[in-house]
């Protein structure tokens, strides 16, 4: 088959001929549709300094992705071929404390598919039969491919009771994007977004954030008190991994406020904890991964109520124009790309 592979340290992936993968007892064969690539994968094609210390070539790229059961192990009970299935690319080892206890997402032990492990962007990856969340055809393929990152906004957005808050959306990568219809579904009277790119601020209009605001030249704290009596916002989501956008989010949070830190700054960073946290009584909550499967029902929900993420897809590509793709992504003028298998 073909894959989309890490076949040495060093920038860039190759498109190579692999053998189809051989699956376990409890695993499950699926023929991949299409996968998202993610800021990790960009990591990888980039080789950074993260993907140097934890890439282990040859890998297979993609954790993102939807497609076809076509063979099941001997032990699998909950799959069958011809079931549509999501991807939970985050294995749990089943045994820590966190496991143990009802947080298999932050899995002591975890294995990331297309981290630790080869993983979708081929025509086919293998995978535990536990972490297939299957669909029906209610389910857009598209947004099938993508329900790994729309599970992140789920999980950053509904961690808090969102009924009648202001919420300020930090950061419009697509997740910040899905974000915000995501807190009007779930009742927020007020969703602001502020981001530095012109396209992502016209994406974050065009899903139905109330109030937009560009971080180059608003002075973001101060338009979200304004836009909230003075007062400050109830809850911040923090999507972008920037410093400047986590100071932005903490002054304009009010006191007693709750704000998820989903985006990943790229170093060390400093926050004035004293004024910021401590004085506010903030709550502060680290977002990682998907409930397993709490946040997948609730996604799944939604998109049954009505919820439209589509539009965050701007660019799709076939698995072989991976590196017109990775270029685009790496520019940032794009939200989500799809790469179809």
């Amino acid at each position: 088959m073909k894959a989309l592979r890490k076949v040495d340290a060093g920038p860039g992936l190759e498109l190579v001929d692999v053998g189809v993968p051989a699956i376990r007892p409890d695993e499950i064969l699926v023929e991949v549709f299409a996968g998202g690539i993610c800021g990790t994968d960009l990591h990888i094609f980039e080789w950074d300094a993260w993907a140097r210390s934890r890439i282990r070539p040859p890998l297979t790229l993609g954790h993102e992705f939807c497609g076809t059961v076509v063979e099941v192990g001997a032990q699998v009970t909950t799959s069958v071929p011809g079931d549509f299935i999501s991807g939970e690319g985050h294995l749990a080892c089943g045994r820590c404390h966190a496991c143990r206890t009802g947080s298999a997402h932050i899995c002591e032990n975890l294995q990331v598919i297309g981290v630790d492990r080869d993983g979708a962007f081929g025509q086919y990856v293998a995978m535990p039969a536990r972490n297939a969340w299957t669909l029906d055809e209610t389910i857009p393929r598209d947004v099938a491919a993508i329900m790994d990152p729309l599970g992140n906004a789920v999980h950053a957005a509904l961690e808090v009771s969102l009924a009648a808050k202001t919420v300020a959306v930090i950061g419009c990568g697509p997740i910040g994007l899905m974000a915000i219809p995501i807190c009007h579904m779930a009742g927020a009277a007020l969703v602001a977004a502020s981001d530095i790119s012109d396209p992502r601020l016209a994406l974050a209009r065009r899903m139905g954030a109330d109030l937009v605001l560009d971080a180059k030249t608003d002075d973001v704290p101060a338009r979200l008190r304004e836009a909230t009596g003075g007062q400050g916002v109830d809850v911040v989501l923090e999507m972008s991994g920037h410093e400047r956008g986590l100071r932005d989010g903490l002054r304009a949070l009010r006191n007693g406020g709750w704000v998820s830190l989903l985006g990943l700054p790229r170093g060390e960073t400093t926050l004035d904890l004293t004024n910021e946290i401590i004085f506010k009584e903030a709550h502060v909550a680290g977002i990682f991964g998907r409930r397993v499967w709490r946040t997948w029902e609730q996604a799944t929900a939604l998109l049954r109520k009505g919820l439209d993420v589509t539009p965050v897809i701007t660019h799709r590509f076939r698995l072989e124009r991976f590196e017109d793709a990775f270029a685009l992504l790496g520019s940032g003028h794009a939200g989500k790309v799809i790469l179809y298998v």
